[in-house]
């Protein structure tokens, strides 16, 4: 074994520990509202911003083509319908890692109903490396996004300069931090 090899093997152990640790941190942040929706993704309560994991909702001022090619306000109804779900005192929302712009990354549930999943399901998210198959059943469906022609949120920022970073190393970034941020506990927050 070379040097560089015994190098490389300790940054990966270093990594895997890393890995490991992050995985087994249980601990959350309860939040409960009230809570403001900011856009379609996005809440604040108390002061505190809040990401809702897994979705990505269009942008407040993005619009969106239904079925019969008529422009509609997609992200202003997604902040709609995302501060509907959450009005109720029963919400509740839980994140332990914080995002590039510092919001709490959480799953919301305002009693029995999954939020993040909800917004998925309902066509007014897309699914960002959760919520599959609520995303293929709004698909199916053609609910809202769906029942017409939307531009990707993601591409929709890019395509305005909203995102910082290169698209490649952003979305190697990104895939990295849910990885490493997921804890293991799939029963909080999933439908």
């Amino acid at each position: 074994m070379t040097l560089r090899d015994g190098v490389v093997l300790v940054a990966m152990l270093v990594l895997l520990a890393l890995i490991v640790t992050k995985l087994n941190d249980g601990s959350h942040n309860a939040i409960r509202g009230p809570f403001h929706a900011v856009d379609g993704d996005t809440l604040s309560a108390g002061g505190e911003r809040l990401r809702l994991e897994g979705i990505d909702a269009p942008e407040l001022d993005q619009t969106c083509e239904d079925g019969g090619g008529r422009r509609w306000a997609c992200g202003a109804e997604a902040r709609r319908y995302l501060a509907h779900l959450v009005s109720t005192d029963e919400t509740e929302c839980r994140g332990h890692e914080r995002d590039r712009y510092e919001r709490l990354v959480v799953r919301c549930r305002a009693g029995a109903v999954n939020v993040n999943g909800t917004m998925v399901r309902e066509g007014l998210a897309v699914a960002y490396g959760r919520y599959m198959q609520e995303e293929r059943t709004a698909r199916r469906e053609r609910l809202r996004l769906w029942a017409g022609r939307f531009e990707n949120p993601r591409d929709w920022r890019a395509s305005r300069g909203m995102m910082d970073g290169s698209g490649l190393l952003e979305a190697v970034l990104e895939w990295l931090e849910r990885l490493i941020g997921s804890n293991g506990n799939e029963a909080y927050g999933q439908s």
